[in-house]
């Protein structure tokens, strides 16, 4: 049987945040709507700690689609709805937990991912921000045909696209939402119909990278390189936030730049205070 654009695709989305979200919206857009929706369960955020549902089950519902929020992926009665459902292909952003290889294989076409790095180069879950960090001055979009282990699978198609000197992980990766979920639409007819012959990742060439915690934000604005601080600004521009401690204060830098090989600080935010210049800060200091 052939598939074409023209033709409905029996699939289900596995995704979580807004860049899933964004994904969704782009595949809704080129003629692609799942038949089923499997997304992580409401949590509760912000300083109240208020249940919210995730940005995917937020759309899936404005967009009358049935969706499945487990808490467990092991549980019988998921693997009996998804059976039931009888999805041709699972396409899968940022889940946010490892889906059991069972379930991988479940549909006729496997899985695939779409994973924000040049497979096998940032495996893991951090992969804009460790390309910024390194100093890297490419990245890309890999569309990946899921294994059970964390983003080994063959590649099925990948775009590389260059960082600029100042771009943060914020908007690089809203490039790369953008950049992936065309990639995908483009992609999957004729992966569908059996034209792409998957490419093997070279396992000598893999590096992988680390979920990112609050205390990664931490500088040291006298031991490290300008280059190195510019790069954390950068990669985490968004959260956690670059930042230093005086007088046991924590200070958020809000505005730097890279200017004649030094880091120049130009705006923070001192704990409990407002926004201020870093000349008035330093004044104060």
């Amino acid at each position: 049987m052939q598939y074409g654009q023209d033709k409905k695709l029996n699939f289900a989305f596995w995704g979580t945040p807004d860049v899933a979200a964004e994904t969704l919206e782009i595949l809704k857009r080129n003629g692609y709507l799942p038949s089923l929706v499997i997304t992580s369960p409401d949590k509760p955020q912000g300083r109240k700690m208020i249940v919210t549902p995730t940005p995917v089950k937020v759309w899936a519902i404005e967009n009358n689609v049935p969706y499945l929020q487990p808490e467990k992926l092991e549980q019988e009665e998921i693997w009996s709805v998804l059976r039931t459902h009888n999805p041709l292909l699972f396409l899968v952003v940022a889940y946010g937990k490892i889906i059991p290889e069972k379930i991988i294989n479940l549909p006729k076409l496997g899985s695939i991912n779409i994973h924000y790095s040049l497979l096998p180069k940032y495996r893991g879950a951090s992969p804009v921000e460790s390309a910024i960090l390194s100093g890297d001055e490419e990245t890309g979009v890999t569309i990946q045909k899921m294994e059970y282990k964390m983003d080994t699978g063959p590649v099925v198609a990948e775009e590389k696209v260059e960082i600029g000197p100042d771009e943060k992980a914020t908007d690089l990766r809203k490039r790369l939402i953008k950049i992936g979920g065309e990639l995908l639409v483009k992609t999957l007819p004729d992966f569908m119909n059996g034209k792409v012959t998957p490419i093997p990742q070279d396992e000598n060439l893999a590096t992988y990278c680390k979920k990112i915690k609050k205390e990664d934000g931490l500088v040291d604005l006298a031991t490290e390189p300008p280059s190195t601080l510019y790069n954390k600004f950068r990669a985490y521009a968004t959260w956690p936030r670059t930042y230093f401690f005086q007088n046991g204060k924590r200070i958020i830098i809000t505005d730097a730049t890279l200017e004649n090989g030094q880091f120049v600080i130009k705006k923070v935010l001192p704990e409990g205070k407002k926004e201020i210049s870093w000349k008035e800060f330093s004044r104060q200091g």
